[in-house]
């Protein structure tokens, strides 16, 4: 090429390397694809975390909200004490320790991130294993807005009960309490199996209701009171295993009830309870009469005389008829029922009321009387040591 050809030279603007592009000179770039094993290690990982996350929370909510853990048998509202200088990390473990919550450490964690209680000593109504934020909204109302404390005691009678509402709740009557207790609507778990029976009851809820300290709000009627006191007795019935009382003692759950409300109107003292409950079955066993004093007064006419009592022929008087009395004698609390369905056993032969008695078979607790002004009673398993302790009894002023 000429100078002057140079010179005329033009480029074409397909020549030349900016119009080849760089692809055409540059080494192609392969996407590279994860390997199969990182995806399968990643995901397993992530699937991990997730289950992770859903059994955590699945945990979570069920010490939130736990299951009823007593299927069959409806979870009954009761009372919880918030005793004074009580401490949010305190009223938390009485209440797991209690079967109202599940977990205290979560209740305490649920309860500070959500403005924490104002504790004010009293009674509250709670219902076990209900949803820790009702739990805590109970916690936060003050027990005298809505609520009168009721107590009624152990050995109380459905006509006590009905007297004690009255003086306590007076829009509800004594008559409105006793017919109301008499609908045979109500039934209990623990009720008798042979409904005929209650065709001798005074009232046909005796021995079923148990005997507690009640916060009966302001528009509560007899019924709910009754129903509540009803479940509470299944409730407790269940902690301490009148349902398995067959095979416990070989009595019916009612049976056991009725030597419960004996036992809670003849005993005193706690050292006394398992003895007396020895010696009903002992007796009953034996085909003996109870002879226990609490049933002749069973709904008796207050002036008349033990003597007179004594008498009387009517199924309460275990005097003079045998078996147990066809209903329960009053409502028992947990330490009676306890003692009915664990009787003590009975004496070993080296003791001191054994004395005499050649086989350790014929050893039994028979007898008991009243032997002191706290309550206490003396045992025998002989008639002779027996009448040897009554008559002390009446030296020490404690019979007539």
């Amino acid at each position: 090429m000429t100078r002057n050809e140079e010179k005329n030279w033009q480029e074409d603007s397909w020549d030349g390397p900016d119009a080849w592009g760089s692809s055409e000179f540059e080494e192609v770039r392969q996407e590279k694809r994860p390997d199969s094993r990182t995806v399968f290690m990643a995901l397993t990982v992530v699937m991990s975390l997730v289950v992770a996350l859903g059994i955590g929370g699945l945990w979570y909510l069920r010490q939130l909200n736990p299951p009823d853990s007593n299927s069959g048998i409806a979870q009954v509202a009761t009372n919880f004490t918030v005793n004074p200088n009580d401490s949010v990390a305190m009223v938390s473990q009485r209440l797991e320790d209690e079967g109202f919550i599940v977990n205290a450490s979560v209740f305490r964690w649920y309860v500070s991130r959500r403005g924490g209680i104002d504790l004010q000593p009293g009674y509250y109504l709670l219902t076990p294993r209900s949803h820790i934020g009702n739990i805590m909204k109970s916690l936060n109302t003050s027990p005298s807005a809505t609520f009168t404390k009721v107590t009624f005691p152990e050995g109380f009678t459905v006509s006590k009960i009905a007297v004690r509402i009255q003086e306590k709740i007076g829009r509800i009557t004594e008559q409105d309490f006793l017919t109301t207790a008499s609908n045979p609507d109500f039934v209990s778990a623990y009720g008798p199996n042979d409904l005929s029976r209650l065709d001798e009851a005074d009232f046909r809820l005796e021995g079923l209701l148990f005997p507690d300290t009640y916060q009966v709000s302001g528009d509560e009627s007899a019924a709910s009171v009754i129903d509540r006191m009803l479940r509470l007795m299944e409730r407790v019935g269940i902690q301490e295993g009148l349902d398995q009382a067959k095979a416990k003692v070989g009595r019916s759950p009612y049976e056991v009830l009725i030597i419960a409300s004996l036992i809670e109107r003849e005993a005193k003292l706690e050292v006394d309870r398992a003895k007396i409950s020895r010696v009903i079955y002992n007796r009953l066993e034996r085909g003996m009469p109870l002879q226990i004093d609490a049933t002749l007064y069973y709904n008796a006419d207050s002036s008349a005389s033990f003597t007179d009592l004594k008498a009387l022929d009517n199924p309460y008087n275990s005097y003079k008829f045998k078996g147990l009395p066809p209903t329960p004698i009053a409502n028992p609390g947990r330490a009676a029922i306890r003692a009915a369905l664990n009787p003590a056993p009975n004496p070993p032969l080296n003791d001191p009321i054994c004395k005499g008695i050649k086989q350790a078979a014929n050893c039994a607790y028979i007898f008991y009387v009243l032997s002191d002004a706290k309550g206490g009673h003396t045992f025998a398993a002989t008639v002779e040591d027996h009448e040897k302790n009554v008559e002390a009894a009446r030296a020490g002023g404690f019979l007539p």
